[in-house]
């Protein structure tokens, strides 16, 4: 018989976005035979569109689930409350409420960051803003973040002892690479923003197509979130005849099947990330990364081993490692061989269990 009781709120997908993805595997996970788990679904947004957009609906839902929180708070008595938090001010102060109720409740609250932002936006902030999230954050018993790079976005708010860190971990079956011929494949997931660099790899692709006369192809699975950005990102794939397959996110039931048949994986994000699943997902398909430091991602993506760190908004940088890689098959093979090899060292859902675990465990007790 599981034993605490651990109430997660979070997000579940559709749509499909990091946070939502990590709360659907948490809840699915061994956790749930290590503690008695209850959830609240926190979704608000019915698609990535409408994010960021005002609607009384929206507005009533948000409201609802504040009054469910409050309720089963009272009335279940979880000994924990996991409790994930934005990073700008809108979205702290609605995530507040959770930390103030569970305060109020007298439960136990832990908060978790899945970003890596956090610093920037409160640097950015004005005086009420700094000293009320310091109000709030100590009303929680700690902070999970996603990488020991991470930590010191809370240093000055928790002890070190008060700041965990559990980086995502998953388990993935994938299925017979189908891809034949001499087409090497590139890969790309996420959505399709100029944020998470998807521009930077078009302008690489349009580079290295100049560069190099092995065949080559990319295929990017995400949701267009600019329509400006798309219809610029499309035109210039027209005018240069760039082999590149764009897939929605519908059909993301695709991506193990898209990760099998890839030989390179490139996400390469501008601005802050925490710890990408999509990377996750490449290592465990051993396959090659190519990504920028942002957040936890030189944690898990090593440079010159499993494979490359560039400079962000550089796509003469992601063009001249994608080059490296295409020419050079073993290079190629033994840095898709390491991904696979830190991936079950570090990154599994067992390894991510045993963590949630301890620090689950470390949090009631304390």
């Amino acid at each position: 018989m599981p034993g605490k009781k651990v109430l997660i709120l979070g997000k579940l997908p559709p749509p499909y976005m990091g946070p939502a993805i990590a709360t659907q595997i948490l809840l699915n996970s061994d956790l749930k035979n290590r503690f008695q788990l209850l959830h609240i679904d926190t979704t608000v947004n019915e698609s990535l569109t409408s994010m960021g957009k005002w609607s009384l609906k929206k507005l009533i839902r948000n409201y609802s689930i504040y009054f469910r929180f409050l309720k089963v708070c009272m009335s279940q008595k979880p000994d924990l409350v996991l409790i994930p938090i934005s990073q700008s001010t809108i979205g702290f102060v609605k995530d507040s409420w959770f930390i103030w109720i569970a305060w109020i409740t007298g439960r136990k609250a832990l908060i978790q960051l899945r970003g890596s932002n956090f610093r920037n936006w409160i640097n950015s902030s004005g005086f009420l803003i700094k000293k009320y999230v310091k109000t709030v954050l100590k009303r929680s018993d700690g902070v999970i973040v996603l990488g020991n790079n991470l930590k010191a976005l809370f240093e000055g708010y928790f002890t070190d002892k008060k700041i965990y860190v559990s980086p995502n971990g998953g388990n993935y079956t994938f299925p017979e690479r189908t891809a034949r011929g001499n087409v090497l494949n590139l890969l790309y997931l996420g959505n399709l923003q100029a944020s998470k660099g998807i521009e930077d790899v078009i302008e690489a692709v349009r580079i290295l197509n100049k560069k190099t006369c092995l065949p080559f192809q990319l295929t990017a699975l995400g949701g267009w979130r600019n329509e400006q950005l798309k219809l610029k990102l499309l035109s210039l794939i027209e005018k240069e005849d760039l082999k590149i397959h764009f897939i929605p996110p519908e059909q993301s039931t695709e991506k193990l099947q898209l990760l099998a048949n890839a030989d390179i994986f490139v996400f390469t994000p501008r601005e802050p990330e925490g710890h990408p699943w999509v990377i996750v997902e490449s290592m465990a398909a051993g396959l090659p990364v190519i990504s920028t430091d942002k957040g936890a991602i030189t944690e898990c993506v090593i440079n010159d081993q499993n494979g490359f760190i560039v400079a962000d908004n550089s796509p003469e940088s992601i063009a001249e490692k994608l080059l490296l890689l295409i020419e050079n098959k073993p290079l190629r093979e033994k840095m898709g061989q390491e991904s696979r090899a830190y991936y079950l060292e570090k990154f599994t859902e067992e390894k991510m269990v045993e963590r949630y675990t301890h620090i689950f465990q470390t949090a009631i007790c304390s």
